[in-house]
């Protein structure tokens, strides 16, 4: 019986590695990272409010100790009042992420490592609001140790971003980025379309507020009303003009938002070109599906 598991699996793992990239199976064969003298170490921001468990379940989910070095930092309610207007200073964090800040051109790359506990807010929400705060060209992985919104995690990246940059990031942007991370997910939730709908609809209005340079609000909401009809999104009265206000706002602020279009584009792209040929190949999968059957008919009949 040992020897039909070990001939068994032997197989499987021979079928597997001939068509998954070389990448999955030499991880442990890497060269250990080396420390960017250039743009720095990466910076880890924990919520103030974790306990030592659960700011050792994020450091694990973040993958802190493979990394050479980093520099951390936590992010609290009083930061939240400093970065967004009327807030709770007293608020609890638990959203923690690790910003990698990335060469000039490289774009937003987000993860969110623990999808389980991050409950209303997508990469591509986080990508959106990050772009109209001002943030760009950063590698970004957000995890919390159990079911949190999401939202207290933009604050600790803001955090991070200032300190790796030395820039200051102006607080009318961040406030705005705020509101549309929360009208992002009120309008995912109220309208029940999918996350891949909000971010689409977002990323479609700033690109046309990007290149029709609008000068009045009436000029924002035909925007707005055109984008909602060519995706077949229907809104509530409530939700279609809190939408055209957010907008509105975004409109007056100096953002180049035809990047974020570019840099999501790219990402699919990279993607698809990774993983797409494995994704589509068909018979693969039949052939891991027959193997499998076939596996399962097999340890039956031991047993009969």
């Amino acid at each position: 019986m040992k020897q039909k598991w070990i001939a068994l699996l032997a197989t499987l793992v021979l079928l597997v590695s001939m068509k998954m990239p070389m990448s999955a199976f030499a991880a442990d064969n890497s060269e250990p990272k080396a420390i960017n003298e250039k743009l720095g170490v990466p910076i880890v921001v924990y919520g103030a409010n974790l306990s030592e468990d659960e700011k050792a379940t994020v450091k694990d989910a973040l993958q802190v100790n493979e990394e050479p070095e980093v520099d951390e930092i936590t992010v609290s309610g009083e930061d939240l009042a400093k970065y967004i207007t009327d807030s709770n200073p007293s608020s609890r964090m638990y959203s923690s992420a690790k910003i990698t800040r990335e060469e000039e051109g490289k774009g937003l790359i987000i993860s969110i490592v623990t999808p389980e506990n991050i409950t209303q807010v997508t990469s591509e929400m986080y990508a959106n609001a990050m772009l109209t705060a001002g943030i760009e060209d950063a590698t970004v992985e957000i995890a919390a140790p159990k079911p949190v919104t999401g939202h207290s995690a933009l604050v600790g990246i803001y955090k991070a971003y200032e300190v790796k940059t030395g820039e200051t990031l102006n607080t009318e942007r961040t406030d705005v980025a705020n509101d549309e991370l929360s009208v992002a997910t009120q309008i995912a939730e109220n309208a029940n379309i999918s996350d891949e709908q909000i971010a689409e609809l977002l990323t479609g209005i700033k690109q046309q507020i990007s290149e029709l340079n609008p000068a009045t609000k009436e000029e924002v909401e035909k925007i707005v009303t055109d984008q909602l009809a060519k995706l077949n999104i229907e809104l509530s009265e409530q939700d279609r003009q809190i939408l055209v206000d957010l907008m509105n706002r975004i409109s007056q602020l100096d953002i180049d938002f035809s990047k974020l279009s570019d840099q999501l584009s790219d990402l699919a792209t990279s993607f698809e070109e990774k993983y797409g040929e494995i994704l589509q190949d068909e018979g693969f999968w039949n052939g891991v599906k027959n193997f499998f059957n076939k596996l399962i008919d097999t340890v039956s009949s031991w047993f009969k």
